[in-house]
């Protein structure tokens, strides 16, 4: 399904009814945005990890403008804060009130933004394995100095410069880097998410080249309102572990879980103990 919306089109995926028969009578569950990483990546990551929560709510995948199958076109507007205004726009296009966010990676700064921004519209708030700021470039590029090997080192300069030659390069780049992003990775794996992914150089060299580089919420934080669950991987290379703790610091009345056997991947290193927090908070919380 597609939205236009602003000055693109949004490509859109709906999990699960939102109407559901409860006994004599009708309940309406939660909808729940689910906002991918990367950025030059695709919402179909979260697939199928994340469709047993269609069972509690009504899950909406997107891809970001320029990625996916969302329309391509300047690439100068692939913005963190045209994310996050399309994601507005998305929900008003589909008439939908308070909404439950959930943000892996890029897609948490972007959830982070959005529930910091538009807090009246935000039921429920997850950033998964998500940073506040522009600062976990360097520590990335340490934590890479210390555990990466030569090959990762040399093609992972790629991401740092905003250099990404086309689609291939960039899926040569997950490939090679495959290791350090997850501890169960596999490369031989059909389950390997980024070899179906439609994958954008264009949104990932604009990111981490150029708006990344000041990307910063802190002083925001502390207007979210809803309640927000923050999950961080331990053994994380690219959002480590420290930066999910300062999020959970600089939000009222947030909790906090650091995997302690997963890295960056954590839907593919502890997808039930993930399912299981997320699912577990949304009931608690409501």
């Amino acid at each position: 399904m597609r939205a236009k919306i602003r000055d693109t089109e949004i490509y859109f995926d709906v999990e699960g009814a939102g109407l559901v028969p409860d006994g004599a009578r009708m309940k309406e569950k939660p909808v729940a945005f689910l906002i991918h990483g990367g950025p030059g990546a695709d919402h179909t990551s979260f697939k199928p990890t994340f469709s047993p929560l269609s069972k509690r709510m009504q899950l909406v995948y997107f891809d970001h403008r320029g990625q996916g199958r969302s329309q391509r076109g300047d690439k100068s507007t692939y913005t963190l804060d045209n994310n996050v205004e399309d994601m507005e726009a998305l929900r008003q296009y589909l008439g939908l009130g308070k909404i439950v966010v959930i943000g892996a990676s890029y897609g948490g700064m972007v959830a982070l933004t959005y529930a910091s921004r538009y807090p009246e519209n935000v039921s429920h708030l997850i950033a998964i394995v998500t940073v506040p700021d522009y600062r976990f470039l360097d520590r990335a590029k340490q934590i890479l100095a210390e555990k990466g090997s030569e090959e990762q080192t040399a093609i992972a300069q790629h991401l740092w410069d905003g250099t990404f030659r086309d689609e291939e390069h960039l899926r040569e780049y997950f490939q090679v880097m495959g290791s350090m992003y997850s501890l169960t990775f596999d490369p031989n794996s059909p389950k390997n998410s980024w070899k179906r992914a439609i994958l954008s150089p264009d949104a990932i060299n604009e990111a981490f080249g150029g708006f990344l580089r000041t990307y910063d919420v802190r002083d925001q934080l502390p207007k979210i309102t809803a309640p927000t669950l923050v999950i961080g991987a331990k053994h994380d290379w690219i959002c480590a572990p420290e930066f999910s703790e300062e999020i959970a610091e600089l939000i009222p009345n947030a909790d906090l879980r650091i995997f302690e056997n997963s890295g960056h991947g954590v839907r593919a290193d502890e997808p039930e103990a993930l399912l299981d927090a997320i699912a577990g908070f949304i009931v608690y919380k409501r």
